[in-house]
């Protein structure tokens, strides 16, 4: 399709540089008409700013929505359900905000007759993939812009230029190189690139924003305790809070107690590798929490699967296929397993760490007199001879063959 050929195009807009020289690149570019489409996530920043920009840029169709209810209790909450990391570490913080962004961007081309969408997303990361895969997935007739594939601004100077030549404001902090790039919503903040890109360099302090240093935290630890209803968490100390306040909550408890940071290496799905630092106060004691009530109320033959399946699920995640059938598949199963997955834990917070201390649920498979050393409780020691016995049967076989064949050798 020719260039000139799109004429409606809604971008995924910050108000920053990149994404305001992006703005006026497709109106120069394509001849296109831009909406600008900027999703509160809980980012922290003033979205109201990226509003007033847009208009001055003049863009007529502005969207600024606060989507942060949305994220985390259609995203994050079944997200963690399947207790899923990448690599054992990483919370996904940025991986999962990709897929509502892009449902949001469908939904507005839609409503507003657009007929291409988007990104400042770069060549060499996961996000045009997760962004576009999410694209696809929703509407595979829209068409798809990704300047950074295209364009040859290659540095900042070169972006600088073009916005002073199409009188696009850069503010003074803005003219320089910045140490290395941040995105952030309410459930992390992930750091790459530059100064960081040397994975044997400790990363400075200024580099977190949302925790205190663990040694810096209180010498005392905090109780917490949280209440989920299969599978999510719905109250905090006996408070009930929706899904972004709850989240909220856990994050002032995680940046008081130094807790949530990574420095991960990790394998992006384009092929290389990255080094970023990434913090993740409220869900890293989410996920202890979460762990926490369902050792008392999975089945051990679910508990177990569930852990087989949450790489695949957590690679999903992070390779942007949220809206794949078989992504779909995995959290059918993983709900299904919630279902009594309900109760309360209580975690102690303190210096980076979060403790498992107590758990109680009206669903617990937890059976003391079975469990206890000093009562019988209906389980019969003897029992277990013949359980022995029959388990270690193939053992005994192995062991003769090996027998056999040393004597054969000799």
């Amino acid at each position: 399709m020719a260039k000139g050929a799109v004429n409606k195009v809604v971008l995924a807009y910050s108000g920053g540089l990149d994404t305001s020289v992006i703005l006026k690149w497709l109106e120069v570019t394509y001849g296109c008409e831009v909406v600008a489409f900027t999703a509160d996530l809980g980012q922290g920043a003033e979205l109201e700013e990226a509003r007033r920009k847009a208009r001055m840029l003049g863009v007529k169709e502005i969207f600024v929505e606060d989507l942060r209810e949305e994220f985390v209790r259609d995203y994050v909450f079944p997200m963690f359900r399947a207790n899923a990391l990448y690599e054992g570490e990483y919370l996904l913080g940025t991986a999962i905000a990709r897929p509502l962004i892009a449902k949001r961007q469908i939904e507005i081309a839609h409503a507003t007759g657009a007929d291409a969408v988007a990104h400042g997303a770069t060549g060499k990361g996961n996000d045009q993939v997760r962004f576009e895969l999410g694209y696809a997935a929703l509407d595979p007739a829209i068409r798809v812009i990704a300047p950074w594939r295209e364009w040859d601004l290659d540095s900042r100077s070169a972006l600088i230029a073009f916005a002073e030549a199409h009188q696009i404001p850069v503010p003074k902090d803005k003219r320089g190189e910045a140490p290395f790039s941040v995105d952030a919503n309410l459930l992390h903040t992930s750091s790459e690139g530059k100064a960081l890109e040397d994975p044997d360099h400790e990363p400075d302090e200024y580099v977190f924003s949302r925790t205190r240093a663990p040694e810096d935290a209180p010498d005392a630890p905090q109780t917490v305790t949280i209440a989920f209803e299969r599978g999510d968490p719905v109250a905090i100390n006996g408070e009930a809070l929706s899904p972004a306040r709850l989240l909220e909550r856990l994050n002032d408890f995680g940046r008081e107690h130094g807790i949530g940071r990574i420095d991960l290496v990790e394998n992006r799905f384009v092929g290389l590798k990255s080094r970023g630092i990434y913090e993740t106060p409220g869900g890293t004691i989410l996920l202890a929490a979460h762990r926490g009530i369902e050792q008392i109320t999975l089945d051990k033959g679910a508990a177990h699967l569930k852990d087989e399946l949450m790489p695949r699920y957590a690679e999903l995640i992070y390779n942007g296929f949220w809206f794949s059938p078989e992504r779909e598949m995995l959290q059918a199963a993983i709900d299904h397993s919630q279902r009594h997955v309900t109760g309360e834990v209580r975690l102690k917070l303190y210096k980076g760490r979060v403790r498992l201390v107590g758990r109680r649920s009206p669903f617990s498979l937890y059976a003391r007199d079975l469990a206890s050393f000093e009562e019988e409780g209906g389980y019969d020691q003897k029992d277990a001879e013949g359980f022995i016995r029959l388990n270690a049967l193939r053992l005994k076989l192995l062991a003769e063959r090996r027998k056999r064949e040393g004597q054969k050798g000799t």
